[in-house]
């Protein structure tokens, strides 16, 4: 006699990912053909189970395809493979962001071993330090930006909170594996190599265990008063705190406008110009005019009076295909990030209102330096 199958069963791990996948737009097919690639057109196609690596498993090929898909741009879904040079040396830096990515991600979660890449660029994602985001040399600072700029994008559309939803569960399910198994006759098993999630900082925010620094030298501090001074942090929407805190993982030095330089290139696209701003008559060569008055002249992804700092390739397509016919990716944040010439204006003593209006450290300081990559 023969039964009835009405189920059927699949690693919940794979259930996870899959759903967070869908949810994000992507439809993942398993492939012989395949270790990863994407068409263009929304499909994703990762190795079928029986040729894949023993120490990599769906949720990390996913995770991992995400990650370029954010270094990229959202409108990378549109590209064959996210438009990556998978043969030659044209992305390696792109290929180190999204290595930053991905620990920067898992790091909350305790995952960065669990879930770690399996590409021939392990040793590379093994050496990066506890803050896959901290610049050990010039050399590293565009895969540091182009990184930071992608880890801005996981709350934003396509990416929206399907991914800490994903990451969260991957984390409690590996927890609950841990707790009942034998270490010592599982060594080998991924999923027991968990490491202790990052601790919260007061205001909510992760931190990491081993910084140096404090709430007192960070850049988003906000002080209140002098008598009885109050503390809050730009970081976390105004969250009190103290300045003898232990930094979170969000920590920034104070820096200046001269390395800077985020709200007057790609982070914003208009310096508008009033009526009655004397910049209309003292700049008038430099302003164009609009149907509703007139704006800064732009240079690129640059105001036209900005000079400094170092032009990125921009993000393109390597094979022709998929869906995406605009020249999105010319204008994805972040294409200049700062180098040996400081950022400078043109006329900034005499710069329009809207300029002088725009204070370092505030929230759209922040908003603009998290665009260009330069601030978590």
């Amino acid at each position: 006699m023969n039964r009835t199958i009405d189920a059927r069963y699949c690693d919940p791990l794979d259930l996870i990912w899959l759903d967070a996948a869908r949810k994000m737009g992507l439809v993942v097919v398993r492939s012989a053909s395949s270790y990863a690639s994407t068409d263009g057109r929304g499909t994703l196609y990762l190795s079928a189970p029986a040729d894949m690596d023993p120490d990599d498993c769906l949720a990390q090929m996913i995770l991992h395809e995400v990650c370029h898909w954010m270094v990229q741009g959202p409108h990378s879904v549109g590209w064959v493979d996210w438009g990556l040079d998978n043969e030659g040396t044209r992305d390696v830096e792109r290929e180190h962001a999204c290595l930053r990515l991905q620990a920067a991600l898992l790091d909350e979660f305790g995952l960065r071993e669990a879930l770690g890449p399996t590409t021939n660029f392990r040793d590379y994602y093994d050496a990066l330090p506890e803050d896959p985001f901290e610049e050990l040399s010039p050399d590293q600072r565009q895969s540091i930006v182009l990184g930071r700029a992608a880890f801005a994008r996981r709350n934003h559309r396509p990416y929206q909170n399907y991914l800490s939803q994903a990451l969260e569960a991957t984390a409690s399910i590996l927890r609950t594996v841990q707790s009942t198994l034998d270490k010592a006759l599982h060594a080998d098993q991924l999923a027991l190599r968990l490491r202790d999630p990052l601790p919260r900082h007061p205001v909510g925010l992760p931190s990491y265990p081993k910084s140096a620094h404090s709430c007192a030298s960070c850049a988003w501090l906000i002080q209140r008063g002098t008598q009885a001074p109050q503390f809050s942090c730009r970081q976390a929407e105004g969250k009190k705190t103290h300045p003898t805190a232990t930094a979170c993982t969000h920590y920034e030095p104070v820096f200046d406008c001269l390395s800077c330089g985020a709200c007057c290139r790609e982070a914003y696209d208009t310096v508008e110009v009033k009526p009655r701003d004397p910049a209309r008559k003292l700049h008038l060569d430099l302003l164009v005019e609009h149907a509703g008055g007139f704006d800064v002249a732009r240079r690129g992804a640059r105001c036209g009076c900005l000079v400094g700092g170092t032009e990125l390739l921009p993000a393109e397509p390597t094979i022709s295909g998929g869906t995406t016919a605009s020249d999105a990716g010319h204008t994805q944040p972040p294409l200049i990030m700062p180098g040996p010439q400081p950022f400078t204006c043109a006329i900034y003593d005499t710069r329009p209102k809207t300029c002088r209006d725009f204070t370092i450290f505030s929230a759209h300081c922040l908003y603009a330096r998290r665009r260009v990559g330069l601030s978590r």
